[in-house]
């Protein structure tokens, strides 16, 4: 689903639309057409993406880590993205940390820095592709807590996550997915507390 969102994977049926612009098309009359790849590309700059491993470049400082993007896809000036990419380290606890390279941070540090390289570039929702699988469990919370922040601050978020309590506690709305089908979706309290479909309390029942 996410990368669907981004247009990396086109939706068998239906369309993405993100701040009412169809994602990856344009319609004319009752057909889609896909739109350039430059026009894709510009559209994905709307849409951060925070991934399990991390994928900060290891020969880069933190801040480097968060310049690079604003200054080649956006163009970005230095001066602005450096107080960009400062902001967005204030934001999740590691601007103390924008010196030193990504090998000598913790997963869950390198996870907040990777967080703030998508807040650098704006975006209009970002999406977290499971971004606690990979920490160990003592390093699951501080992750969780910058992305509490950031929920509560307003931002749109789309989470895949096995982390049930964040869900129930951040989440608008929880939507089950078993093999690439939508199960069931609803609030937290209704798909978490009160599932309807037996493969739904399944799931929550094996984890919980």
């Amino acid at each position: 689903m996410l990368r669907c969102v981004n247009h990396r994977e086109r939706p068998s049926r239906g369309t993405v639309v993100v701040d009412g612009e169809v994602i990856g098309y344009r319609i004319k009359g009752d057909k889609l057409h896909e739109l350039p790849p430059a026009a894709i590309a510009k559209q994905r700059t709307r849409t951060g993406m925070v991934f399990q491993a991390y994928n900060l470049f290891p020969h880069m400082t933190v801040l480097e880590n968060l310049i690079e993007a604003p200054r080649r896809v956006k163009g970005v000036n230095k001066a602005e993205a450096v107080a960009d990419a400062m902001q967005a380290l204030e934001e999740v606890g590691m601007a103390h940390e924008a010196d030193v390279y990504p090998s000598t941070l913790s997963g869950g540090r390198q996870q907040r820095v990777a967080i703030a390289r998508a807040l650098v570039m704006k975006p209009s929702v970002t999406l977290f592709d499971e971004p606690t699988s990979a920490l160990d469990p003592e390093l699951v919370g501080e992750v969780l807590h910058v992305m509490k922040r950031l929920a509560t601050s307003g931002m749109t978020m789309m989470v895949v996550t096995h982390e049930i309590g964040f869900a129930r506690s951040v989440a608008d709305e929880v939507v089950f997915m078993s093999e690439g089908r939508l199960v069931e979706k609803g609030p937290p309290s209704q798909v978490i507390d009160a599932p309807v479909h037996e493969s739904t309390r399944t799931f929550i029942d094996s984890i919980l």
